[in-house]
């Protein structure tokens, strides 16, 4: 079950008690008045990553149809790229909708106290548009330019480096570019961002527990 917005305006600020200083910037991801989040290495990571071609429309897809597995990757910027690239991906000629669904899930964090489900699910467009997505043959690829750790998260981190400790809730900005495809070769491409909250707990791979519903810099 999703959170209510007030929740997910908390997720971030949770990290850090005195978080509350910098609330209107970083307030969006908290949902509990005990959870913890701040930047392990504060700084951005660039470089340009890119989604895989689409599937071709021949191709057997079953399962989590085109969406990708979660990545063995314990960095938080790296995995928040990588969670970028699979939420600005998707693929109506192999997918379904519930295999998008489906194959989004797995990148959620199992920890229910900390995973804003409703925030990811978000994402994909209802039913009725995605069938009307699949009737064109509509895809998307996507490309990452580079993510960060926005400057309100650092300060927080910087005035209690401890509040990581109880959830370990990084919050990430990632800017990029997301290209699509329909029926008959039309294209088109868009630049975009996104912040997302990952969990990356020492010695864990790093998993998804929210996106912002704006974005931070």
């Amino acid at each position: 079950m999703g959170w209510s917005a007030n929740r997910r305006i908390l997720i971030v600020a949770l990290v850090l008690t005195g978080l509350l200083a910098v609330a209107a910037s970083v307030a969006w991801f908290t949902g509990r008045a005990d959870q913890h989040n701040s930047p392990r290495d504060p700084g951005a990571t660039s470089g340009a990553l890119a989604s895989s071609a689409a599937p071709k429309p021949d191709g057997e897809e079953t399962g989590a149809g085109s969406v990708p597995s979660p990545p063995q990757i314990s960095e938080p910027v790296a995995y928040a790229k990588a969670a970028t690239l699979m939420l600005w991906s998707y693929d109506t000629r192999t997918t379904s909708r519930d295999q998008q669904l489906a194959g989004m899930r797995e990148w959620l964090t199992k920890e229910t106290e900390y995973a804003d489900w409703a925030s990811v699910a978000g994402q994909v467009p209802a039913p009725l548009l995605w069938s009307r997505l699949a009737d064109q043959d509509q895809y998307a690829t996507a490309t990452v330019a580079e993510g960060h750790f926005p400057s309100a998260f650092k300060q927080a981190l910087a005035e209690d480096p401890s509040a990581i400790t109880e959830a370990y809730i990084y919050v990430v900005t990632v800017n990029g570019s997301q290209e699509i495809g329909w029926a008959k070769g039309g294209a088109g491409a868009e630049e975009r961002a996104v912040t997302l909250a990952v969990q990356c707990r020492p010695d864990h791979d790093c998993t998804l527990a929210a996106l912002a519903p704006t974005v931070t810099q």
